[in-house]
């Protein structure tokens, strides 16, 4: 049997068709209404939790279930100071208060109203239900032209920026699977068409939007700057990214992250978005110059190296706050790791040089040789990585007694490599950015001092969500730290004797 909805707002709320396909992120199941078309109805709006849907109309009358903001109910009647409504999610009528319900006409004379209500209550957490609700009715509301304008743009806006913020607590309260106010705003969220997914990274769960609405929103003409900014920011969140198994592939993501970032960077944003997108492509070009680096793309992956590191020089500290400012600070590490890529390979000068193979394995194999001996002379030390080796970044003492190798396993960690010549001869010693498994971070080299004893090394890692920088002193013999501090001044060597071109490039010091 046909079964039609009763008011112009019902067929909104429970049809899908071609006319509201902005309305589809919204609200995209078909729900059955069983009764005669009756041009009284209203659809009322649940403005608060916990509100009883009684038996009767009266306090006193059985609960018979408890409503949650931004669940939409269907008004049958009024009786003294109650509603008689029919909740279709759950096939069950009942009376609510009118003090808990708001009333919603969907026709144009309303939209403004509603425009000016999605607004507020969109700015107030733990409201995203309601605002949810409330853009549904905007877009019912609105003509279809006003739809593809401005106030559209703002819709969909509204829309990703409240699933992101239900999406935050939807991650802050993992641990608590039984907080019912928050199972029920997500089951909420959920009828009205907002998609959330878990991905897992490094261990930690995070729930994210699945960004429908921040993708419309970008292919919309009338969106502003800073809406757009937003939404490219939304959409290339890397612990929301589905990361594809084959490098290649996922160069192929970064490129498109890339790319769409690039048309969100308009000359009128703000600095302080300007310094966000700026944040987001230095971390996307930084994985983007690894992964052709890996498949030995020199030139495209220096390239790549510029961009990021172009990126992170637009920024202005001073334009960022708090949180901006630690994604910088990630971003940087990232960048700082990648940045000897965007080096040119220089002829091999001193009394100790390198040179690399492709061993069968598919490992590159860094072989130390004296520029001095024969060409068929065996290597003086070897060792096989399955990462990049920075070949431009092999730094000789002076006494020919050891060389520091910068050399990445993965993408966003950097080693340093030290051969270094002892009593029984030659060995290969690896210095981590941390004693951590391998994250984002670099150790990287940063001088000699005289006698070649001693070797100045800039190392940072994020851990536990901390970015922790120090800069040390390190005897070649043992690779142990015998001066250690948070800024490089506060160190005489650093001062003293550091490689001019890690104080020119690095970012350590920034």
């Amino acid at each position: 049997m046909s079964i039609k909805p009763r008011t112009r707002w019902a067929r909104y709320l429970w049809a899908s068709t071609l006319a509201m396909a902005l309305a589809a992120t919204l609200y995209t199941a078909t729900v059955r209404a069983a009764t005669a078309p009756s041009p009284a109805t209203a659809v009322g709006l649940v403005t608060r939790d916990k509100v009883a849907l009684r038996a009767a109309p009266r306090e006193s009358a059985a609960s018979q279930t408890l409503l949650w903001r931004g669940e939409a109910l269907e008004i049958r009647g009024t009786k003294g100071d109650f509603l008689q409504v029919w909740d279709h999610h759950r096939e069950r009528g009942g009376y609510v208060r009118t003090t808990q319900l708001m009333r919603v006409a969907g026709d144009a004379a309303e939209a403004p109203q509603l425009l000016a209500l999605m607004g507020f209550v969109s700015e107030q957490p733990g409201s995203e239900p309601l605002g949810l609700a409330l853009a549904a009715a905007a877009i019912q509301a609105l003509p279809a032209a006003a739809l593809q304008g401005s106030q559209g743009a703002a819709v969909m806006d509204a829309i990703g920026r409240q699933a992101e913020r239900l999406a935050e607590r939807a991650t802050a309260g993992a641990g608590r699977a039984d907080d019912p106010l928050l199972t029920a705003h997500l089951d909420v969220a959920r009828r009205h068409g907002v998609q959330l997914v878990t991905r897992e990274q490094d261990g930690r769960m995070t729930v994210c939007y699945e960004g429908d609405a921040f993708r419309r929103l970008l292919a919309m003409p009338a969106a502003s700057a800073e809406q757009k900014a937003r939404a490219a920011l939304a959409l290339t969140r890397a612990e929301c990214l589905e990361p594809p198994a084959r490098l290649a592939d996922r160069e192929a993501l970064d490129a498109g992250l890339a790319d769409l970032l690039a048309r969100a960077d308009a000359p009128t944003l703000a600095p302080l978005w300007r310094a966000r997108l700026a944040t987001r492509q230095a971390e996307v070009w930084s994985r983007i110059a690894y992964a052709r680096a890996q498949r030995d793309s020199a030139d495209t992956a220096r390239s790549a190296a510029r961009q990021a590191i172009d990126a992170i020089g637009r920024i202005e500290k001073s334009e960022l706050v708090d949180d901006d400012l630690a994604r910088f600070h990630a971003a940087a590490v990232r960048v700082n790791a990648v940045r000897w890529a965007a080096a040119l390979a220089v002829p091999a000068t001193g009394r100790l040089t390198i040179t690399t193979r492709r061993a069968d394995d598919g490992q590159t194999c860094v072989a130390l040789r004296d520029p001095k001996a024969k060409a068929d002379a065996p290597a003086l030390a070897e060792r096989c990585s399955w990462g990049q080796v920075w070949a431009a970044s092999a730094a000789p003492n002076r006494e020919g007694t050891a060389l520091a190798l910068a050399v990445q396993p993965v993408d966003g960690w950097r080693e340093l490599w030290v051969f270094r010549k002892d009593a029984g001869g030659w060995s290969v010693q690896v210095l981590p950015p941390a004693a951590l498994q391998p994250g984002t971070g670099y150790a990287e080299f940063a001088g000699w001092e005289p006698g070649g004893q001693r070797l100045l090394v800039a190392r940072e890692a994020i851990a536990e969500g901390k970015t922790i920088r120090r800069f040390e002193v390190v005897k070649v013999a043992t690779l142990t730290p015998e001066r250690t501090a948070f800024d490089a001044e506060a160190l005489g060597p650093f001062s003293r004797w550091p490689d001019a071109a890690w104080k020119r490039e690095s970012l350590a010091l920034r």
